[in-house]
């Protein structure tokens, strides 16, 4: 694999979770990829292999917004040493740069400044740039639909 190989090694390796692969079976992909075309991987293929994404996926493929705007949905996963957990936030900047200012302690989240490993960006592509109004609604409507999942959440004020 070459280093412009990582979009197509990611839709991929992607595929594979979606479907139920197991576990080890992507982590060892996800590490291949990320060896030889780390480059050139997307930012929404996540790093980690967490077994409910394809449910965080669903849930959030429900939640709609027509209208744009300047507020992004974004969310963070945080790890809790023996369980993953998410953290559900909306702002007008980019889920990447808003999570630099969590961790940076830029009026972070105690959850992300402490706990948070990376920005799941995938479940959330649809739910950019949309109305500030609609933003709000949308984050405690998906952060109450991922904790009657099962999911450990933190943020969807």
């Amino acid at each position: 694999m070459d280093e412009s190989d990582g979009l197509m090694g990611a839709h991929c390796i992607h595929e594979l979770w979606m479907r139920g692969e197991m576990s080890i079976n992507i982590e060892r992909a996800l590490e291949r990829l990320w060896a030889h075309a780390g480059n050139s991987v997307p930012e929404w293929l996540p790093m980690r292999y967490v077994d409910w994404l394809p449910t965080v996926y669903e849930i959030a493929s429900r939640c709609k917004s027509p209208a744009q705007g300047r507020t992004n949905i974004y969310l963070v996963l945080l790890d809790y040493g023996d369980q993953y957990g998410v953290y559900v936030g909306m702002s007008r900047y980019s889920p990447a740069q808003r999570f630099d200012q969590h961790k940076a302690g830029i009026r972070a989240a105690g959850s992300v400044l402490k706990r948070g490993i990376e920005v799941l960006t995938g479940p959330t592509l649809h739910l950019q740039h949309i109305k500030r109004s609609e933003a709000a609604r949308i984050e405690s409507q998906l952060a109450e639909a991922l904790a009657a999942a099962g999911l450990k959440v933190k943020g969807g004020h």
